[in-house]
Protein backbone atom coordinates (compact mmCIF):
# COMPACT_ATOMS: atom_id res chain seq x y z
CA UNK A 1 0.00 0.00 0.00
CA UNK A 2 2.70 2.10 -0.19
CA UNK A 3 1.47 3.81 -3.01
CA UNK A 4 3.19 4.40 -6.38
CA UNK A 5 0.55 4.07 -8.55
CA UNK A 6 -2.51 5.61 -6.68
CA UNK A 7 -2.31 8.96 -8.56
CA UNK A 8 -1.90 7.53 -11.71
CA UNK A 9 -4.99 5.88 -12.49
CA UNK A 10 -7.61 8.96 -13.70
CA UNK A 11 -6.61 8.49 -17.52
CA UNK A 12 -8.61 11.29 -18.11
CA UNK A 13 -6.39 13.81 -17.03
CA UNK A 14 -3.72 14.70 -18.76
CA UNK A 15 -0.40 15.20 -16.91
CA UNK A 16 -0.16 18.45 -18.26
CA UNK A 17 -3.09 19.57 -15.90
CA UNK A 18 -1.42 17.05 -12.72
CA UNK A 19 -1.15 19.63 -9.93
CA UNK A 20 2.18 18.78 -9.26
CA UNK A 21 3.67 19.77 -12.40
CA UNK A 22 1.62 22.87 -12.20
CA UNK A 23 2.93 23.64 -8.38
CA UNK A 24 6.57 22.98 -10.16
CA UNK A 25 5.75 25.43 -12.65
CA UNK A 26 4.82 28.42 -9.92
CA UNK A 27 7.34 27.89 -8.01
CA UNK A 28 9.59 28.63 -10.49
CA UNK A 29 7.24 31.34 -11.69
CA UNK A 30 7.34 32.73 -8.00
CA UNK A 31 11.06 32.16 -7.86
CA UNK A 32 11.50 34.10 -11.30
CA UNK A 33 9.47 36.83 -9.95
CA UNK A 34 10.89 37.21 -6.59
CA UNK A 35 14.88 35.74 -6.82
CA UNK A 36 15.61 35.59 -10.48
CA UNK A 37 19.38 34.65 -9.87
CA UNK A 38 18.13 31.95 -7.87
CA UNK A 39 16.12 29.82 -11.22
CA UNK A 40 18.84 28.87 -13.02
CA UNK A 41 20.45 27.34 -9.66
CA UNK A 42 17.30 25.92 -8.61
CA UNK A 43 16.41 24.21 -11.70
CA UNK A 44 20.04 22.79 -12.57
CA UNK A 45 20.00 21.29 -8.96
CA UNK A 46 16.71 19.70 -9.48
CA UNK A 47 17.75 18.03 -12.55
CA UNK A 48 21.38 17.04 -11.68
CA UNK A 49 19.16 15.56 -8.44
CA UNK A 50 17.13 13.62 -10.73
CA UNK A 51 20.09 12.24 -12.96
CA UNK A 52 21.86 11.59 -9.90
CA UNK A 53 18.99 9.24 -8.57
CA UNK A 54 18.47 8.47 -11.99
CA UNK A 55 19.21 4.56 -11.43
CA UNK A 56 17.34 3.91 -8.62
CA UNK A 57 14.08 5.69 -10.18
CA UNK A 58 14.87 3.25 -13.00
CA UNK A 59 14.55 -0.32 -10.62
CA UNK A 60 11.88 1.40 -8.89
CA UNK A 61 9.72 1.57 -12.21
CA UNK A 62 10.90 -1.64 -13.37
CA UNK A 63 10.21 -3.33 -10.45
CA UNK A 64 6.42 -2.23 -9.62
CA UNK A 65 5.63 -2.90 -13.13
CA UNK A 66 6.84 -6.71 -13.04
CA UNK A 67 5.00 -6.73 -9.81
CA UNK A 68 2.21 -5.83 -11.20
CA UNK A 69 2.11 -7.21 -14.95
CA UNK A 70 2.95 -10.93 -12.80
CA UNK A 71 0.07 -10.32 -10.61
CA UNK A 72 2.40 -10.55 -7.67
CA UNK A 73 -0.21 -9.68 -4.81
CA UNK A 74 -1.77 -12.38 -4.67
CA UNK A 75 0.95 -14.12 -2.47
CA UNK A 76 -0.74 -11.39 -0.02
CA UNK A 77 -3.57 -13.54 0.93
CA UNK A 78 -1.00 -15.99 2.61
CA UNK A 79 -0.34 -13.67 5.16
CA UNK A 80 -3.93 -13.93 6.75
CA UNK A 81 -3.86 -17.74 6.84
CA UNK A 82 -3.15 -19.67 10.15
CA UNK A 83 -3.93 -18.69 13.80
CA UNK A 84 -4.28 -14.93 14.78
CA UNK A 85 -0.48 -14.49 16.18
CA UNK A 86 0.96 -16.40 13.12
CA UNK A 87 -1.32 -13.47 10.79
CA UNK A 88 0.31 -10.65 12.57
CA UNK A 89 3.67 -11.65 11.83
CA UNK A 90 2.74 -12.67 8.63
CA UNK A 91 1.05 -9.10 7.88
CA UNK A 92 3.73 -7.24 9.25
CA UNK A 93 6.18 -8.95 6.82
CA UNK A 94 4.77 -9.32 3.52
CA UNK A 95 2.68 -5.56 4.36
CA UNK A 96 5.93 -3.74 3.02
CA UNK A 97 6.46 -6.01 -0.02
CA UNK A 98 4.25 -5.02 -2.55
CA UNK A 99 3.46 -1.82 -3.82
CA UNK A 100 -0.30 -1.80 -3.75
CA UNK A 101 -2.75 0.69 -4.70
CA UNK A 102 -5.84 2.13 -2.54
CA UNK A 103 -8.41 0.95 -4.62
CA UNK A 104 -6.59 -2.75 -4.56
CA UNK A 105 -6.34 -2.43 -0.53
CA UNK A 106 -9.85 -0.86 0.05
CA UNK A 107 -11.85 -4.03 -1.21
CA UNK A 108 -9.25 -6.55 -0.48
CA UNK A 109 -9.30 -5.48 3.58
CA UNK A 110 -12.89 -5.01 3.54
CA UNK A 111 -13.36 -8.48 2.35
CA UNK A 112 -11.23 -9.70 5.17
CA UNK A 113 -13.00 -8.16 7.82
CA UNK A 114 -16.27 -8.83 6.48
CA UNK A 115 -15.00 -12.78 6.65
CA UNK A 116 -14.18 -12.48 10.02
CA UNK A 117 -10.18 -12.01 9.58
CA UNK A 118 -9.05 -10.25 12.82
CA UNK A 119 -8.62 -6.70 13.01
CA UNK A 120 -5.12 -7.21 14.33
CA UNK A 121 -3.67 -8.75 11.20
CA UNK A 122 -5.61 -5.93 9.12
CA UNK A 123 -4.24 -3.49 11.33
CA UNK A 124 -0.60 -5.06 11.34
CA UNK A 125 -0.69 -4.81 7.33
CA UNK A 126 -2.07 -1.00 7.44
CA UNK A 127 0.33 0.49 9.27
CA UNK A 128 3.14 -1.76 7.93
CA UNK A 129 2.56 -1.45 4.05
CA UNK A 130 3.21 2.45 3.44
CA UNK A 131 6.22 2.85 5.00
CA UNK A 132 8.77 0.47 2.66
CA UNK A 133 7.87 -1.73 -0.43
CA UNK A 134 10.59 -2.30 -2.91
CA UNK A 135 10.78 0.75 -5.23
CA UNK A 136 10.67 3.22 -2.05
CA UNK A 137 13.91 1.11 -0.53
CA UNK A 138 15.74 1.58 -3.91
CA UNK A 139 14.28 5.45 -3.75
CA UNK A 140 16.14 6.14 0.42
CA UNK A 141 18.99 4.09 -0.06
CA UNK A 142 19.54 6.68 -2.88
CA UNK A 143 18.77 9.45 -1.27
CA UNK A 144 19.51 9.00 2.87
CA UNK A 145 21.93 5.82 2.44
CA UNK A 146 21.45 1.82 2.65
CA UNK A 147 21.57 1.79 6.41
CA UNK A 148 18.85 4.30 6.67
CA UNK A 149 16.56 2.32 4.14
CA UNK A 150 17.52 -0.90 6.44
CA UNK A 151 16.11 0.66 9.24
CA UNK A 152 13.49 1.97 7.96
CA UNK A 153 12.42 -1.48 6.72
CA UNK A 154 12.95 -2.98 10.51
CA UNK A 155 10.87 -0.24 11.38
CA UNK A 156 8.02 -0.47 8.72
CA UNK A 157 7.84 -4.25 10.39
CA UNK A 158 8.59 -3.49 13.99
CA UNK A 159 5.31 -1.02 13.00
CA UNK A 160 3.35 -3.97 12.06
CA UNK A 161 4.22 -5.79 15.04
CA UNK A 162 3.20 -3.29 17.68
CA UNK A 163 -0.24 -2.05 16.12
CA UNK A 164 -1.48 -5.79 15.43
CA UNK A 165 -0.45 -6.66 19.05
CA UNK A 166 -1.55 -3.60 20.24
CA UNK A 167 -4.91 -4.23 18.84
CA UNK A 168 -5.15 -7.94 19.86
CA UNK A 169 -4.32 -6.91 23.28
CA UNK A 170 -7.04 -4.69 23.64
CA UNK A 171 -9.68 -5.85 21.33
CA UNK A 172 -12.18 -6.32 23.70
CA UNK A 173 -12.09 -2.68 24.74
CA UNK A 174 -14.85 0.56 22.70
CA UNK A 175 -11.68 1.69 20.37
CA UNK A 176 -11.84 -1.93 18.83
CA UNK A 177 -15.27 -3.58 18.91
CA UNK A 178 -17.49 -2.94 16.16
CA UNK A 179 -14.73 -1.53 14.37
CA UNK A 180 -16.36 -1.30 10.96
CA UNK A 181 -17.97 1.19 8.90
CA UNK A 182 -21.08 0.61 6.73
CA UNK A 183 -19.28 0.16 3.29
CA UNK A 184 -21.50 0.07 -0.11
CA UNK A 185 -18.89 -1.59 -2.04
CA UNK A 186 -15.94 -0.07 -4.03
CA UNK A 187 -14.50 -1.43 -7.35
CA UNK A 188 -11.61 -0.13 -9.27
CA UNK A 189 -11.82 0.35 -12.66
CA UNK A 190 -8.44 0.61 -13.56
CA UNK A 191 -7.60 -2.36 -11.96
CA UNK A 192 -8.94 -5.26 -13.24
CA UNK A 193 -10.35 -8.34 -11.34
CA UNK A 194 -9.57 -9.12 -7.55
CA UNK A 195 -5.97 -8.69 -7.70
CA UNK A 196 -6.03 -11.06 -4.54
CA UNK A 197 -7.08 -14.07 -6.79
CA UNK A 198 -5.11 -16.63 -8.96
CA UNK A 199 -1.78 -17.29 -9.45
CA UNK A 200 1.11 -14.99 -9.93
CA UNK A 201 2.75 -15.63 -13.42
CA UNK A 202 6.70 -15.10 -13.04
CA UNK A 203 7.26 -15.15 -17.00
CA UNK A 204 4.43 -12.74 -17.59
CA UNK A 205 5.54 -11.95 -21.33
CA UNK A 206 4.22 -14.53 -23.04
CA UNK A 207 0.88 -13.14 -22.24
CA UNK A 208 0.03 -9.40 -24.32
CA UNK A 209 -2.46 -8.76 -22.04
CA UNK A 210 0.08 -8.60 -19.16
CA UNK A 211 3.11 -7.41 -21.17
CA UNK A 212 0.16 -4.44 -21.79
CA UNK A 213 -0.07 -4.28 -18.07
CA UNK A 214 3.68 -3.85 -17.27
CA UNK A 215 4.30 -0.87 -20.30
CA UNK A 216 1.45 0.98 -19.21
CA UNK A 217 2.77 0.81 -15.26
CA UNK A 218 6.35 1.96 -16.12
CA UNK A 219 5.08 5.01 -18.36
CA UNK A 220 2.50 5.72 -15.02
CA UNK A 221 5.25 5.02 -12.77
CA UNK A 222 7.98 6.34 -14.16
CA UNK A 223 5.63 10.00 -14.59
CA UNK A 224 4.84 9.35 -10.69
CA UNK A 225 8.08 8.82 -9.56
CA UNK A 226 9.78 11.87 -11.72
CA UNK A 227 6.89 14.45 -10.83
CA UNK A 228 6.89 13.48 -6.97
CA UNK A 229 11.16 13.51 -6.78
CA UNK A 230 11.15 17.11 -9.24
CA UNK A 231 9.06 18.51 -6.99
CA UNK A 232 11.24 17.56 -3.81
CA UNK A 233 14.15 18.19 -5.24
CA UNK A 234 13.46 21.80 -5.90
CA UNK A 235 11.93 22.45 -2.45
CA UNK A 236 14.73 20.56 -1.24
CA UNK A 237 16.77 23.60 -3.11
CA UNK A 238 14.62 26.70 -2.18
CA UNK A 239 15.10 25.52 1.08
CA UNK A 240 18.24 25.00 1.49
CA UNK A 241 18.65 28.60 -0.24
CA UNK A 242 16.11 30.12 2.03
CA UNK A 243 15.95 28.46 5.67
CA UNK A 244 18.66 29.46 7.65
CA UNK A 245 19.84 26.06 8.84
CA UNK A 246 20.18 26.85 12.31
CA UNK A 247 16.57 27.31 12.23
CA UNK A 248 16.39 23.60 11.10
CA UNK A 249 19.10 22.86 14.02
CA UNK A 250 17.31 24.44 16.48
CA UNK A 251 14.34 22.89 16.28
CA UNK A 252 15.23 19.50 14.90
CA UNK A 253 18.89 19.19 15.71
CA UNK A 254 20.31 17.02 18.42
CA UNK A 255 19.45 13.96 19.82
CA UNK A 256 17.05 14.16 22.80
CA UNK A 257 13.97 12.69 22.43
CA UNK A 258 12.44 16.20 22.24
CA UNK A 259 13.76 16.89 18.88
CA UNK A 260 12.82 13.22 17.77
CA UNK A 261 8.57 13.63 19.16
CA UNK A 262 8.83 16.81 17.27
CA UNK A 263 9.98 15.12 14.05
CA UNK A 264 7.09 12.88 14.47
CA UNK A 265 4.21 15.67 15.47
CA UNK A 266 5.42 17.48 12.23
CA UNK A 267 5.66 14.75 9.76
CA UNK A 268 2.39 13.30 10.35
CA UNK A 269 0.62 15.80 9.19
CA UNK A 270 2.86 16.32 6.30
CA UNK A 271 0.76 13.60 4.32
CA UNK A 272 4.11 13.09 2.73
CA UNK A 273 5.03 10.02 0.08
CA UNK A 274 7.88 7.97 0.90
CA UNK A 275 9.30 9.16 -2.22
CA UNK A 276 8.66 12.87 -2.30
CA UNK A 277 10.10 12.77 1.50
CA UNK A 278 13.50 11.45 0.99
CA UNK A 279 15.07 14.22 -0.91
CA UNK A 280 13.11 16.93 1.71
CA UNK A 281 14.59 15.00 4.88
CA UNK A 282 18.17 14.27 2.81
CA UNK A 283 18.08 18.53 2.73
CA UNK A 284 16.88 18.75 6.07
CA UNK A 285 19.67 16.11 7.38
CA UNK A 286 21.77 18.84 5.62
CA UNK A 287 20.59 21.61 7.25
CA UNK A 288 21.08 20.47 10.30
CA UNK A 289 17.97 17.68 11.85
CA UNK A 290 19.52 14.93 13.88
CA UNK A 291 19.31 11.24 12.96
CA UNK A 292 16.44 10.44 15.19
CA UNK A 293 14.01 13.83 13.90
CA UNK A 294 14.54 12.08 10.19
CA UNK A 295 13.71 8.94 10.91
CA UNK A 296 10.50 9.75 13.02
CA UNK A 297 9.62 12.53 10.23
CA UNK A 298 9.75 10.17 7.59
CA UNK A 299 8.24 7.21 9.69
CA UNK A 300 5.00 9.41 11.10
CA UNK A 301 4.40 10.83 7.49
CA UNK A 302 4.50 7.50 5.68
CA UNK A 303 1.32 6.15 8.15
CA UNK A 304 -0.68 9.03 7.38
CA UNK A 305 0.14 9.95 3.68
CA UNK A 306 -2.70 10.70 1.83
CA UNK A 307 -3.43 6.80 0.02
CA UNK A 308 -2.91 5.17 3.18
CA UNK A 309 -4.71 7.54 5.71
CA UNK A 310 -7.75 7.24 2.63
CA UNK A 311 -7.72 3.51 2.69
CA UNK A 312 -8.46 2.93 6.45
CA UNK A 313 -10.72 5.98 6.72
CA UNK A 314 -12.82 4.40 4.05
CA UNK A 315 -13.59 0.89 5.69
CA UNK A 316 -13.15 1.89 9.64
CA UNK A 317 -15.17 4.17 12.45
CA UNK A 318 -13.09 7.73 13.28
CA UNK A 319 -12.25 5.81 16.39
CA UNK A 320 -10.08 3.12 15.11
CA UNK A 321 -8.65 5.65 12.62
CA UNK A 322 -7.53 7.88 15.33
CA UNK A 323 -6.09 4.82 17.23
CA UNK A 324 -3.96 3.78 13.89
CA UNK A 325 -2.51 7.31 13.73
CA UNK A 326 -2.05 7.04 17.68
CA UNK A 327 -0.45 3.73 16.63
CA UNK A 328 1.76 5.50 13.50
CA UNK A 329 2.97 8.10 16.28
CA UNK A 330 3.91 6.22 18.74
CA UNK A 331 5.94 3.55 16.46
CA UNK A 332 7.44 6.57 14.67
CA UNK A 333 8.90 8.00 18.28
CA UNK A 334 10.16 4.67 19.52
CA UNK A 335 11.97 3.70 15.91
CA UNK A 336 13.58 7.37 15.96
CA UNK A 337 15.21 7.01 19.39
CA UNK A 338 16.02 3.63 18.06
CA UNK A 339 17.83 5.20 14.43
CA UNK A 340 19.23 7.69 17.03
CA UNK A 341 20.65 5.27 19.59
CA UNK A 342 22.43 3.26 16.80
CA UNK A 343 24.30 6.20 14.73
Amino acid sequence: MADITSHTHDKSKGWKFDKVWLSMVAIAVLVAIFAPSDLIPTLRFTAESILTTGVFITFAVLTVAYLRATGAETIVSEAFKGNEIRMIVMASMVGGLLPFCSCEVIPFVAALLALGTPLSAVMAFWLASPIMDPPMFLITSGTLGFEFAIAKTIAAVGFGLLGGFTVKMFSNTVVFTDPLKVVSGSSCNSCGNDPLSGKPMWKFWGETARVKTFREVVVENGLFLLKWLSLAYMLESLMIRFVPADWIAGFLGGDGIGTIVLGALVGAPAYLNGYAAAPLVQGLIEQGMSQGAAMSFMMAGGVSCIPAAIAVWALVKPRVFIAYIAIGIVGSVIAGLAWAAYV
